[in-house]
């Protein structure tokens, strides 16, 4: 059987499920699909339910309406299909005339467009609730619902993060998401230990990407951030340290070990890129080394 059509036809009777789904008029039909696509309409009726009272940023809605507005365009929904030339059917309307109702559209091609038509919207719906579900996650931990989606998101800023510039920005903003956890679940040993694991891996990502990028571009714009980074982090991190238990205070002077050593080489990178020193062969978790100033005669 042809691939493309029976793709097609799972589409046609995707379509018809969410719109029963929707309180619309059942079709009194079966198909072999069913049971698999059954879930992928519980998901679409869950998603509408567990929606929240988020607000859509006006920037994703604009975007949103353009892309479907595109789509439409490209797949032309909403347009009729010219008859075949030649044919008798099309030679019938020409001699009676244009049909009082408008342009025919012949059954296949009209079940294909609403088709397509409910899975744009489908589609669309999801992505409104996927939006909002992401803003209520923004303050989940771990051992809440959403906590999932919250890391789901950070992994998908990740790939549509145009730069390694941008990258290891945002996996130092992922940093200071895992300290304000880390706040939340003390008292939690293991928990604790956990998020200051994820914690100090996005920093070092974060610091690597940066000074990298500060490197091959000469450019300290990296160094700034790392360094606007540490300041705050250090105070944030430090800040741990009161009620905390021996255990907890132990690991977190490990977290803060490691900001001082992106501090320094923070540091030692600056001054490498303003004496002219070449970059070092040498690179680590954190980036790469400084080279030696050049010598003066």
């Amino acid at each position: 059987m042809d691939s493309n059509l029976f793709s097609r036809r799972r589409a046609e009777r995707f379509a018809q499920l969410l719109d029963e789904a929707n309180g619309g008029r059942r079709h009194h039909v079966r198909s072999r699909v069913d049971d698999r696509l059954g879930d992928l309409v519980g998901l679409g009726r869950q998603l509408g339910a567990a929606a929240p009272p988020a607000e859509v940023d006006p920037d994703f809605r604009s975007g949103l309406r353009a892309m479907l507005v595109a789509t439409a365009e490209r797949e032309g929904l909403g347009t009729g299909a010219a008859p075949a030339a030649g044919s008798e059917a099309a030679g019938r309307r020409t001699t009676a005339g244009p049909s009082p109702r408008g342009p025919l559209v012949p059954p296949v091609t009209a079940r294909r467009a609403r088709a397509r038509g409910a899975i744009l919207i489908g589609v669309a719906a999801g992505a409104v609730a996927l939006s909002g579900i992401s803003a209520a996650s923004e303050n989940a931990i771990p051992g809440d619902a959403l906590y999932g989606m919250k890391r789901s998101t950070e992994r998908a800023q990740l790939v549509l993060a145009s730069s390694d510039l941008s990258k290891g920005q945002l996996f130092l903003d992922f940093a200071r998401n895992r300290l304000a956890e880390a706040s939340e679940v003390r008292g939690d040993r293991a928990a604790f230990e956990a998020i200051l694991d994820d914690m100090d891996e996005d920093t070092r990502q974060g610091v690597r990407l940066l000074t990298t990028t500060a490197v091959q571009r000469t450019d300290a714009a990296g160094l700034d951030a790392v360094d606007t980074f540490v300041t705050g982090q250090r105070r944030a991190v430090t800040a741990l340290l009161d009620g905390a238990s021996r255990a907890e205070r132990d690991r977190a002077r490990g977290s803060l070990a490691l900001l001082d050593a992106a501090q320094q080489r923070s540091d030692a990178l600056r001054a490498a890129l303003t004496c002219g020193a070449p970059p070092a062969d040498a690179a680590d978790p954190l980036g790469p080394t400084a080279g030696p100033c050049p010598t003066t005669r």
